[in-house]
């Protein structure tokens, strides 16, 4: 059976250094706040191109951190309207309504299955104080009528960086003070960043962090996750326990080292997957810049690669059957949650559309070639 994704694999190739760097923290015995802690984030903050890098206990504490901050800055209040894209992973949105804020759906493109800026400006009301982009899949979701939108109606930008660590923005008028191409996570208010073991750049457990520019929200955001204190014992907010630890640091520090050479590998494979799927009935994902081939296009870093196909079950039964593990990301909208029930009723033809079709096809670093070749074979030869 070829695996959607070898985690124990990639783990391997990481070694003898993981294990050794592991090693050092038990030896050391201080495993929270530490120095791999805020070695990671100056590293990580440097990578992205932002000014700071809190690192926390996941990802969707990243985001609800980020809310929490801005509530308590006096930025938004109970009610305040954040819009969302209406397909996203369900953390987006739950860290706006833990928050008792308001999430505003919004219909995502069926191209590039990210959310469709076109449609934002009619999602606005008085009430509005924040877009949340999602860069879906490991595609970077912006452009320059979205950060037109932010500053005409004075509206932050939150980033849900979970699954495109490393991409790079193709505009090349977006530079940090480093005059470098800005990545994702660098390019709104605040970003919240997942380092769940299976995302491109993941820790041996939970594990997440949020970058900024904005010198009030890291130094609000910092005291939150540590029990809403700066200094021990004196407790300036009503805060959270949300710190990430020494040993996930200095995993993640060993892995961001090869974090754009294994993002590269994957556009290799995603490359391979576009130019050789020839079947008729399967959708293939679209990138952004279609000026670029997708191996040099770094906008996309392919943390899924993900075809649609209007039998998605009958496709997925098949390729088990034919050795191929495939997951799909994801098979009910959060609008059809039960968690959400106040909108089951609610209509969203292309989040639907999405959600019934998608299926992700295996990808990562450590694939090897032969395997690729099976699952285009594989696809090419469905009868269904």
């Amino acid at each position: 059976m070829i695996k959607f994704l070898d985690i124990q694999k990639i783990t391997e190739s990481f070694q003898p250094e993981l294990s050794e760097s592991v090693h050092k923290v038990i030896d050391k015995g201080w495993y929270l706040l530490g120095e791999e802690t805020q070695k990671f984030e100056k590293e990580y903050a440097e990578f992205i191109g932002s000014e700071y890098c809190i690192g926390v206990g996941n990802g969707l504490d990243a985001l609800r951190l980020i809310f929490k901050a801005y509530i308590t800055m006096g930025v938004m209040k109970e009610g305040d309207e954040v819009i969302v894209p209406a397909n996203t992973y369900i953390a987006s949105i739950l860290a706006i309504t833990d928050n008792k804020l308001k999430p505003v759906l919004v219909e995502p493109d069926i191209n590039s299955y990210n959310l469709d800026i076109s449609l934002v400006e009619k999602a606005i009301s008085p009430k509005t104080k924040a877009i949340m982009v999602v860069h879906l899949y490991g595609q970077a979701c912006w452009s320059e009528e979205l950060e037109k939108i932010a500053k005409n109606y004075q509206l932050k930008i939150v980033e849900d960086n979970a699954q495109a660590a490393g991409a790079v923005v193709s505009n090349s008028s977006l530079k940090t003070h480093h005059s470098k191409l800005k990545r994702t996570g660098a390019l709104g208010d605040a970003a919240g960043h997942s380092f769940y073991p299976g995302k491109n750049l993941g820790a041996l457990g939970d594990g997440g962090s949020v970058t900024t520019n904005d010198p009030e929200l890291e130094q609000v955001i910092r005291a939150l996750a540590n029990y809403g204190s700066k200094e021990k014992y004196v407790n300036e907010y009503q805060g959270l326990n949300s710190r990430l630890d020494e040993i996930q640091a200095t995993v993640l520090r060993v892995k961001l080292k090869r974090l754009d050479q294994d993002n590269q590998r994957r556009r290799e494979i995603a490359t391979f997957y576009l130019d050789n799927i020839k079947h008729p009935d399967i959708i293939l994902p679209s990138t952004i810049n279609h000026q670029l081939s997708t191996i040099n296009s770094l906008d996309h870093v392919w943390h899924l690669f993900v075809i649609r196909h209007p039998d998605r079950n009958g496709l997925q039964d098949y390729l088990s059957k034919n050795g191929v593990q495939t997951l799909i990301h994801y098979p009910m909208p959060p609008n059809k949650q039960l968690a959400y029930r106040e909108w089951n009723s609610m209509n969203f033809p292309i989040t639907n559309r999405i959600h019934d079709e998608v299926l992700s096809l295996p990808i990562s670093q450590i694939m090897k070639m032969e395997d690729v070749n099976i699952v285009v074979e594989s696809l090419n030869d469905l009868k269904l």
